[in-house]
């Protein structure tokens, strides 16, 4: 995989010891959500096991179903870029992402500054 260049400009402004999180739009090609889900939920399911991995959150626009966005927290940037996007669990999503998509997904990663967090049994 391509080193992005948001993940380049993380690893040379932040701290390589802060976490720090990506905020990751994905516009799909009409009639492409099952097949992206299919190949994202294993990755978000074998990323929860990683031991810089803080938290994800997946989100689908309500009024574009082809719009997704992920919110992915870890803690250590050089390992996201060194080890975690090179996964061999996170091939078959790569190989196939691009011929989902209707337009380059756009990444944006932020500096964690505080944390505030409720948890429910429902949600």
């Amino acid at each position: 995989m391509k080193l992005d260049h948001t993940l380049t400009s993380a690893r040379m402004e932040g701290s390589r010891t802060d976490p720090v999180t990506f905020v990751v739009t994905i516009a799909l090609k009409p009639g492409c959500e099952e097949a992206f889900l299919n190949l994202l939920t294993p990755v978000l399911d074998a990323m929860r096991h990683e031991t810089s991995f803080i938290n994800a959150v997946l989100h689908q626009d309500p009024e574009d179903p082809t719009r997704f966005m992920i919110y992915e927290t870890w803690s250590d940037l050089d390992d996201v870029v060194e080890v975690q996007m090179h996964r061999e669990y996170r091939k078959a999503y790569w190989e196939r992402l691009p011929e989902l998509l209707r337009e380059p997904r756009q990444v944006q990663s932020w500096k964690p500054v505080r944390r505030d967090f409720a948890f429910f049994a429902g949600w």
